[in-house]
């Protein structure tokens, strides 16, 4: 994952056990989008027009995989298997990025950091209420990286540059916004345990409301970084 939520606040009073059954979903449906990204960089690494953003995505994609292996060895150590755990969260997760496929290098870009961020903000929040050895796991798998400032340079660069392209790139990040938090509810929809999981760590239906609202106010800030 790409950038850190800018705040992070767990509604529980006391920690949510790590023993948990939310908890196997929350390592889950998190080791599938990082081996997502691992490819999806991958492949978007053809669309950079230069060697160095080419080598910068691959860094980024080596970062991707090792938060991958820290999920899978997690779950290994609660003896769950990761690929039966990741299964669930295959359909969701895969619509979500058919739906925000880059057709360009800056989109790419723009979905790199806005895209993941939005899903670290989510899944940030959520670690504050979870018991320490668990939250350490969720934090150190989104910790943002300098890979990140590679991002934001080029982005920025080209807004800059262009106002066309800085309107279509706002337009793109608002539509990564919206496909996010539907993907966010509909996996909540689908799984009792990670529902129960987020409504523990918030409070309630309101706190998810609230915390919905509060990743749209770390999206803003992000967007104003790249010059969106």
């Amino acid at each position: 994952m790409a950038a850190q939520s800018p705040a992070t606040s767990g509604v529980s009073t006391s920690p949510i056990a790590a023993d948990n059954p939310g908890v196997i979903d929350l390592f889950a449906v998190l080791a599938y989008g990082e081996i997502s990204a691992f490819y999806r960089l991958a492949e978007e690494a053809k669309l950079s027009p230069t060697l160095r953003g080419k080598v910068a995505v691959a860094k980024m994609a080596t970062a991707e995989m090792a938060h991958f292996q820290t999920l899978e060895t997690a779950l290994a150590e609660c003896g769950v298997d990761v690929f039966d755990a990741m299964a669930p969260f295959v359909r969701a997760l895969d619509a979500y990025h058919a739906s925000t496929d880059p057709s360009t290098w800056l989109e790419s870009m723009v979905k790199f950091y806005v895209g993941d961020g939005i899903a670290a903000d989510f899944y940030t929040e959520i670690a504050g209420a979870l018991d320490p050895a668990v939250a350490t796991v969720v934090r150190d798998v989104l910790a943002e990286t300098s890979h990140s400032e590679f991002v934001v340079e080029e982005v920025r660069r080209a807004v800059t540059t262009s106002r066309s392209e800085r309107d279509r790139l706002t337009l793109w990040g608002r539509r990564l916004l919206g496909e996010a938090i539907t993907q966010a509810q509909y996996v909540m929809a689908q799984r009792d345990e990670l529902a129960e999981l987020v409504l523990t760590a918030t409070g309630d239906l309101n706190g998810i409301a609230a915390l919905f609202e509060r990743m749209q106010d770390s999206h803003a800030q992000r967007m104003a970084v790249l010059g969106l």
